[in-house]
């Protein structure tokens, strides 16, 4: 698919059919992850993969939107370490996984952590990393075709603020 078309008709996605995510998709979205870029090239991220149907009703217990975990097949934690952009580093991650579960028909929905602590102990994270991002991923119970319409379809019926009131020249 042509990465543009790829950007501008992604939507997040909260419903989620029962279908599991094979294995070698999973992987495809984890190293879309693993190699997305990081300042200095540090790297100080990790990812943990949630599949278990109990882990992921628990883990939904820790984020601000719990309904958008509730029957996601897949839920990656974004944890990051380290002082300077660390969470841009993990949001630049984030977009990659979901662009990459896109192109795979796996949609997917990013969520903020609201109980950094409770979400701690149940991923078991190191003393000086912190969950920021927790993304959950399935097969989309109403699917969409990307292809269906072109770019400037896709971003005309986007509910976003216009692009003058986003975008300004110097």
């Amino acid at each position: 698919m042509d990465a543009y078309l790829a950007l501008v008709s992604k939507r997040e996605v909260r419903a989620f059919q029962a279908r599991p995510i094979p294995d070698d998709t999973v992987r495809r979205i984890l190293e879309a992850g693993r190699l997305a870029g990081s300042s200095r090239n540090r790297q100080n991220r990790r990812f943990v993969v949630l599949r278990d149907a109990d882990l992921i009703a628990r883990a939904a217990g820790t984020v601000f939107s719990p309904a958008n975990l509730g029957d996601a097949r897949l839920v990656v934690v974004v944890l990051v370490r380290g002082k300077g952009p660390v969470a841009f580093d993990a949001g630049r991650a984030a977009q990659n996984m979901m662009l990459a579960a896109s192109n795979d028909g796996v949609g997917s929905c990013p969520n903020g952590v609201g109980d950094a602590g409770a979400l701690a102990e149940l991923v078991g994270h190191e003393p000086d990393e912190d969950a920021v991002i927790v993304l959950a991923f399935g097969y989309p119970a109403s699917p969409r075709d990307p292809e269906s319409r072109s770019p400037d379809e896709w971003i005309d019926a986007a509910d976003r603020r216009p692009f003058d009131d986003v975008v300004e020249y110097l």
